[in-house]
């Protein structure tokens, strides 16, 4: 991980009817790391994301590649979730060519589209899924699926919200390790909203943790301490210390690995 940042939040404000959802957000997002924005319900996490992404309108400013505002990056995003017709008759394949060639996909799939979609399905370990229907996928197929379509980008920024939601435990310890491995083969920066806090201490190198406005910034070891939970998440999270989430983040990733040699 650089010191360096990828991204600079600058005093950004967010007002959606009339109330305060982020209030003046100082942090920054360092070059190459993984990046965790923690908080409650309501924190304003996906808001942030947003704001980064160009999709609601903020005051402040969000500045890019070392503080330069308004510099174009490669951007990939991967949501939380997809909404689409399940009894849709297209084949993963054919999702990823979509995103890649311009002709429709009636008129075949272009060869050179076909190999970089396969490719990339290769890179997240799904080629056995390439002529599956979308609407088969488990949770966890699909979000590798969306993190492939993302990684089309060539990104030098992943943005991820939650992706790992709703995946078992063992899936989502194997796509943090998928994602840590794309990172040092691909070197883009990686910044992921996250409700499990065991799994932040255990894989991000970096941690933004939010209640409407920033309550601790920094590495997860140093930061994720019984004070800032607490100011955080509430009272109850005071007793939570540093200690007790790397012994969670260890059991799961022990355990993950007996599963996956059985």
């Amino acid at each position: 991980m650089s010191h360096e940042p990828a991204v600079e939040f600058d005093q950004l404000t967010v007002r959606l009817e009339g109330m305060t959802v982020l209030d003046r957000v100082t942090a920054m997002v360092p070059r190459h790391g993984c990046t965790a924005i923690v908080g409650p319900n309501g924190a304003g996490k996906t808001t942030l994301l947003l704001a980064l992404l160009g999709q609601i309108p903020f005051t402040g400013q969000v500045r890019f590649s070392g503080g330069r505002p308004g510099r174009a990056v490669r951007m990939g995003y991967v949501p939380q979730r997809l909404s689409f017709d399940r009894g849709m008759p297209i084949t993963v394949i054919e999702f990823l060519v979509m995103g890649l060639q311009n002709l429709p996909l009636w008129m075949g799939l272009s060869k050179n589209c076909r190999r970089r979609a396969q490719h990339h399905l290769q890179s997240v370990h799904g080629e056995d899924l390439a002529n599956r229907h979308l609407g088969a996928l488990s949770g966890g197929e699909m979000q590798r699926i969306l993190l492939a379509l993302a990684l089309q980008q060539e990104p030098e920024l992943l943005v991820l919200d939650e992706a790992a939601a709703g995946v078992d435990f063992q899936g989502e310890q194997l796509f943090c390790e998928l994602l840590e491995s794309l990172r040092q083969e691909r070197r883009f920066t990686q910044l992921m909203v996250s409700h499990d806090l065991a799994m932040v201490m255990a894989h991000a190198s970096h941690v933004i943790c939010l209640k409407g406005r920033v309550t601790g910034e920094g590495c997860p070891h140093q930061v994720m301490n019984s004070d800032v939970l607490a100011s955080t998440f509430g009272p109850h999270m005071g007793v939570v210390d540093r200690r007790s989430l790397m012994s969670v983040a260890e059991e799961k990733k022990c355990e993950c690995a007996r599963n996956h040699n059985r």
